[in-house]
């Protein structure tokens, strides 16, 4: 890690040392808010942000993201989390505590083309990505020179269909010797055993360049001048077993016309595709995501 991003972290933890956020998902009905609300009072917490949202008030799914202030946060930590178990047994909760400033290990996987990696990198030096990059994986050396010119480690680690368990199982060792808790895939293209996608479940964030649900797989540049569309895009999902068909965190289009060609198309959606994979990232990272069967709530 470089000094100025360090610098940048070290800043960050020392202003939300008494920051959390509780993000919970739980059947819809009255009282919730208020026995969160009070729950936090309680413990002499002020709430700084929240957001919520119901998918029917009769009978359906509730979500809320409410971020807070309190007191020797560090010292509460516990008491905290044992004293809601009642509140959420009650009302059937998924609930979970997230201490702003912990910091998230970030691993980011990129095959041969670097342009979203770039992105990524800016804005973590930049510290408008706030996480600790951990390392970078590649099954190319593109991008070696680049990382590791930020202190960041790089493992070239070869991949294709014949030996992807054996592959996966290195990267599984160093996911695990940096103590990561987000996957990036930025243009890594290859695809993921149902073995290591269900491992890390709702922490591999992939950009697949295309508005999905249109041309799914392999060239959707390609085929998407050869359709004839007016408009592209880019799509930034959470990895599952069914290629392409995530919950999608995050999209965005581009006009284009007949006078663009393959080769245009595919440098106007490079500029969207490293957008797009930048704000799902930070979302995740500020945890503002909450998934539901296969769509998200984005707060």
């Amino acid at each position: 890690m470089n000094s100025y991003s360090e610098g940048k972290i070290q800043a960050f933890q020392k202003q939300n040392d008494n920051r959390a956020r509780f993000l919970i998902k739980c059947p819809d009905q009255p009282g919730i808010v208020a026995a969160v609300s009070k729950f936090l009072y309680e413990h002499n917490a002020n709430i700084v942000a929240s957001d919520q949202f119901t998918m029917n008030p009769e009978g359906g799914e509730f979500f809320i993201r409410i971020e807070f202030e309190c007191p020797d946060l560090k010292g509460q930590m516990g008491k905290l989390e044992t004293t809601f178990l009642p509140i959420a047994e009650k009302f059937n909760m998924e609930w979970k505590i997230m201490y702003v400033r912990d910091i998230k290990n970030m691993a980011i996987f990129v095959s041969n083309e670097p342009h979203c990696l770039l992105e990524l990198l800016w804005e973590w030096q930049s510290g408008d990505l706030m996480a600790n990059i951990a390392l970078v994986i590649s099954n190319h050396e593109t991008a070696r020179e680049m990382v590791e010119s930020l202190g960041i480690p790089f493992y070239y680690i070869p991949a294709n269909k014949e030996i992807r368990h054996q592959v996966e199982e290195k990267q599984k060792q160093l996911l695990e010797q940096y103590e990561v808790d987000l996957i990036v895939l930025a243009r890594y293209m290859q695809i993921l055993t149902p073995d290591f996608v269900g491992h890390y479940e709702n922490r591999i964030i992939n950009i697949h360049h295309s508005f999905l649900p249109a041309f799914i797989g392999a060239k959707p540049y390609e085929r998407a001048y050869q359709r004839g569309v007016k408009m592209i895009g880019a799509t930034s999902h959470y990895v599952t077993n069914d290629l392409d068909e995530g919950p999608i965190i995050e999209q965005n289009i581009g006009r284009v016309d007949h006078r663009d060609n393959g080769d245009d198309m595919k440098k106007i959606g490079q500029s969207i595709e490293r957008s797009v994979l930048a704000r799902a990232v930070k979302w995740h990272l500020e945890d503002r995501i909450l998934v539901y069967k296969n769509k998200t709530i984005v707060f």
